[in-house]
């Protein structure tokens, strides 16, 4: 009979320790933010990216075929004696150009791409003046290095810590606390690259031009963020 009740004593005091838990638990929880801090800084592009392209038409998709593929190994040969310059196939294809009356096959048109990059933008901008005399242009865009984006960004890692520093003062002063301790933080890198405008690039002009002219060249500049997110418990009086 004695054992009832030591088994009611031990029950009392597992739930009497689950609810002190539970009120450590929200004690834990208790004068909690969250708060984010941000820094950003223009960063100039280093990358230059040309796409060209070229196209034909032919009744016999094999002469086509073989048409394109010599305009690409030239195109590729010639790229492979300028310094400095990277340079990949990009994408191609084919499809039929049917009659009038949509019915019947008259010719096939293929497409194929050569895709450029290169941190010397006189050398790559030199080079695509010469290919257009055979390619036509794609598209030109600018980009950051990834060498130099880390950089940046590590540079950039200890100004967000203080910047989430100077935010997670105020927020405890505004509460009226005496100091705050971190809960948690998280860095996080981003940015932002605006569309870019190409200088003396037509395709209209360029598609009648027998000698492209040297474009003019503005790379331009992406926006690199550091952002520090993270929770603070804010100590009262």
């Amino acid at each position: 009979m004695r054992t009832m009740p030591r088994i009611a004593s031990a029950i009392a005091l597992t739930i009497a320790s689950l609810a002190s838990t539970g009120l450590l638990a929200d004690d834990a929880r208790y004068n909690q933010i969250a708060l984010r801090a941000e820094v950003n800084q223009e960063v100039a592009h280093d990358l230059m990216h040309v796409t060209l392209y070229t196209e034909s038409q032919n009744s016999d998709p094999a002469k086509l075929a073989a048409e394109i593929t010599n305009t690409l190994n030239q195109t590729l040969e010639q790229v492979r004696q300028v310094r400095g310059v990277a340079v990949k196939l990009g994408s191609r294809h084919s499809y039929p150009v049917y009659d009038d009356k949509g019915q019947k096959i008259t010719a096939w048109r293929e497409r194929a791409e050569v895709r450029l990059e290169s941190a010397d933008f006189a050398r790559l901008s030199s080079l695509t003046g010469e290919l257009l005399q055979k390619m036509k242009m794609g598209g030109m865009d600018f980009s950051i290095a990834t060498d130099t984006r880390k950089t940046r960004e590590d540079a950039m890692l200890k100004d967000a810590v203080n910047a989430f520093k100077a935010r997670a003062q105020l927020a405890t002063e505004a509460l009226g606390g005496k100091g705050y301790k971190l809960v948690s933080l998280s860095l996080n890198t981003g940015g932002f690259q605006p569309p870019m405008a190409m200088r003396n690039f037509e395709a209209k002009g360029m598609a009648m031009m027998d000698s492209a002219p040297t474009p003019q060249i503005e790379a331009g500049t992406s926006q690199v963020t550091v952002s520090a997110d993270g929770v603070i418990e804010v100590q009262m009086p």
